[in-house]
């Protein structure tokens, strides 16, 4: 134990010593390492957060949850709108004979948009979207009320002129949002009572339920003020606890082939849009965008190998004789290869060192200006560690074996 510590002690002290007298030539040198961990821990940084920002938000769509809608998902070029123009719009009526007759699903809620304006006392939003909902709503898109309370089940049955609040709603109406509720406000003249205000929760990256900005209302008051048939209303169905995605999907297939009484020969004239499948292809294209950044950084890391093996090789010729002296009273091949791995080994440390303060550096700009934050995991760090002495091994494992295989006189004499 104690000679391996002096062994790698002693490449310690070379290696700084390296670095002392060849200040530029050893930072040049470093320069393709630097560049190559600057490359892959940004990239997969960056990569990495994004991708989990966007399955955070596919999460708030409803895990295990499939929408009910007129048009699918997607888009393109090659999306047949035509196809799905003349398709009947999900309807609330058709809620209660899917619910009744799915057997796999735990909750089923209807939903549609619509806007306008909302007044209270001087005070006048225009535009305004608001949720016009069914019970089970909250249960399958679940959020969090910040102050006062969510809509309670008399007010879905009788159709209350009760509305719940986003954040950015309310606080633009009232002095503070948490003052908001017990107040009265209007909604196409009819005054209707605010019960709650949902905890402020940011902007999505897919602009996907936007609780911050809109209000959400029974849909049978919804009904009273709104037009459903002029709105792409939707039914979205969560499947119970441990039931796969696709055996949902296809009952409920079923269901709503029965419910609409569509003979086998016909096509489905709905669509099932699942959140998952996009989750799916989400993974993919982020796979495709870390193999392209691994590429970028392999030439790095191959311009970085060759500096690195060219400082090893100076180094083992201006040591020679020094090596030729240990070699001459008794230090072992294995010590003097071992001795110039590790140099090599700690100069590529040293330079991913500066690649990651560089990363470090870059993720809190990139974080203050992106909408998500950069993230650096453990393992992300321990990857660039090992991936710096890999490094280090390949470049300095030639001239370690030149040094190694040194006869002692012929290098003692070379002074």
């Amino acid at each position: 134990m104690r000679k391996t510590f002096e062994i790698f002690w002693n490449s310690l002290i070379f290696a700084t010593q390296e670095l002392r007298k060849n200040k530029l030539r050893t930072f040049l040198s470093l320069l393709g390492i630097t560049f190559g961990i600057f490359c892959i821990i940004s990239v997969m940084a960056t990569v990495g957060s994004l991708e989990s920002s966007i399955k955070n938000e596919f999460k708030s769509f409803g895990s295990n949850t499939i929408y009910v809608q007129k048009w699918p998902w997607g888009g393109g070029g090659e999306y047949p709108w035509w196809k799905y123009a003349n398709r009947p719009n999900t309807k609330f009526k058709e809620m209660a004979p899917v619910k009744d007759r799915m057997s796999l699903a735990s909750n089923v809620a209807f939903t549609y948009f619509n806007s306008s304006s909302i007044d209270y006392k001087d005070v006048s939003l225009a535009s305004v979207s608001w949720y016009g909902v069914t019970e089970e709503f909250n249960l399958i898109q679940p959020f969090e009320i910040g102050d006062g309370r969510y809509l309670s089940s008399n007010e879905f049955a009788y159709g209350t002129a009760s509305v719940v609040m986003g954040y950015n709603v309310a606080e633009k109406l009232f002095d503070k949002a948490e003052t908001a509720v017990g107040k009265e406000v209007a909604i196409k003249g009819r005054k209707v009572n605010v019960v709650g205000v949902v905890k402020k929760q940011g902007q999505s990256m897919l602009g996907g339920w936007d609780f911050d900005n809109v209000i959400i209302i029974p849909y049978r008051f919804a009904s009273q003020i709104g037009n459903e048939s002029r709105s792409d209303g939707f039914m979205i169905v969560k499947g119970k606890d441990n039931i796969p995605t696709d055996d949902l999907k296809n009952e409920l297939r079923g269901v709503m082939r029965s419910v609409r009484k569509l003979n086998p020969k016909q096509e489905d004239n709905f669509a099932l849009n699942d959140v998952s499948s996009g989750a799916t292809q989400i993974t993919s294209i982020f796979s495709g965008m870390t193999v392209g950044g691994i590429a970028i950084t392999i030439l790095s890391f191959i311009v970085g190998i060759f500096g690195v093996a060219n400082i090893m090789f100076v180094t083992v010729r201006e040591r020679t004789s020094i090596i030729g002296l240990k070699k001459a009273i008794g230090a072992k091949r294995r010590t003097i290869l071992t001795e110039f791995l590790l140099e090599s080994a700690f100069l590529c440390v040293l330079g991913g060192i500066i690649g990651l303060v560089l990363v470090f550096g870059l993720t809190f700009i990139l974080s203050a200006v992106l909408k998500f934050k950069i993230f650096i995991s453990l393992g992300l760090f321990l990857t660039a560690v090992i991936v710096c002495i890999l490094t280090g091994i390949l470049a300095g494992i030639i001239p370690a074996f030149i040094a190694a295989k040194m006869d002692p006189v012929v290098a003692i004499r070379s002074k």
